[in-house]
């Protein structure tokens, strides 16, 4: 099996559960057996998609978490250039290229454009993705969602487009993005500030996090955090636009379209691979 294979995040997503629902900290022992697995073949499981042992994912996992990571790993973001709605950017291994689409573009909903979308496996369960010819345009989870959901969602955007099921067409962005290597190419579809909100995003690296004020001071309107948080919360391009690495100032999770167990996930899978990665460069 992969590091994205979805049973992976099957068996992850009840360790959750059963870790919140605990008083304290779960032995493996104990863990594996509420999920009816034996503790070797859990262990292995687990490891293989966390990259560390139950026992330290645990710590990513808290409800310190979060605030440690605004202590730690806090994001100052440069404020954003007012000219500038496309870029490029690596992170780690991973180079990511935007384009925005035009406001006409934007105006008409999505007219002439065809959409091409696929599900695919990844590390926090199957994912609605979609692209036009440009890059993808939407990244949607489903692990607490329906498909029929997911896609009225991110289809629901765009009522004037032309869409086509062909996963092929983007798998190669899609892979890319899941395996965290080679070029990814992203088409923003959205109203210019929005656009602005979502390259911000970008600019935080992956085991880092960043503020709703923070966000809005970057980008010149230091009193629409409200503004901003709907914002984010209407990033059509999960992951990779990371709107998961957005918090609020006294360190709660705030809100997160595709649920908030998957941000919870995504988070600390970040922070043990920031950890393993700074613990390797030390």
């Amino acid at each position: 099996m992969t590091q994205h294979d979805p049973y992976h995040y099957a068996i992850i997503r009840r360790a959750i559960a059963e870790i919140d629902a605990a008083p304290g900290a779960l032995s493996l022992e104990d863990l594996a057996a509420k999920v009816g697995m034996s503790a070797p073949h859990f262990q292995r499981v687990f490891s293989s998609w966390a990259g560390v042992s139950p026992k330290r994912y645990q710590q990513y996992l808290t409800l310190g978490h979060a605030k440690a990571l605004l202590r730690d790993n806090f994001t100052v973001l440069e404020t954003a250039n007012e000219a500038g709605l496309s870029g490029g950017g690596r992170l780690h291994d991973l180079f990511l290229r935007w384009e925005a689409m035009s406001p006409g573009q934007y105006a008409a909903a999505g007219a002439g454009l065809t959409i091409r979308h696929g599900v695919f496996d990844t590390p926090f369960g199957p994912a609605l993705g979609m692209g036009t010819d440009k890059g993808l345009c939407g990244i949607g989870f489903l692990s607490e969602t329906t498909y029929d959901a997911g896609y009225a969602d991110l289809a629901g955007r765009w009522p004037a487009a032309r869409f086509i099921e062909d996963p092929m067409a983007i798998r190669p962005w899609i892979e890319a993005a899941i395996g965290q290597s080679g070029e990814a190419r992203l088409h923003l579809i959205g109203a210019p500030f929005q656009i602005k909100v979502w390259e911000a995003l970008m600019a935080v690296p992956s085991g880092h996090v960043t503020t709703y004020s923070e966000i809005a001071g970057s980008i010149g309107h230091p009193r629409a955090v409200r503004a901003v948080g709907t914002a984010v919360g209407r990033n059509p391009v999960s992951w990779l636009i990371p709107c998961h690495r957005a918090l609020r100032r006294d360190g709660a999770l705030g809100g997160y379209h595709w649920g908030l167990p998957v941000k919870r996930a995504l988070l600390a899978w970040e922070g043990a691979r920031a950890d393993m990665r700074a613990g390797a460069n030390g």
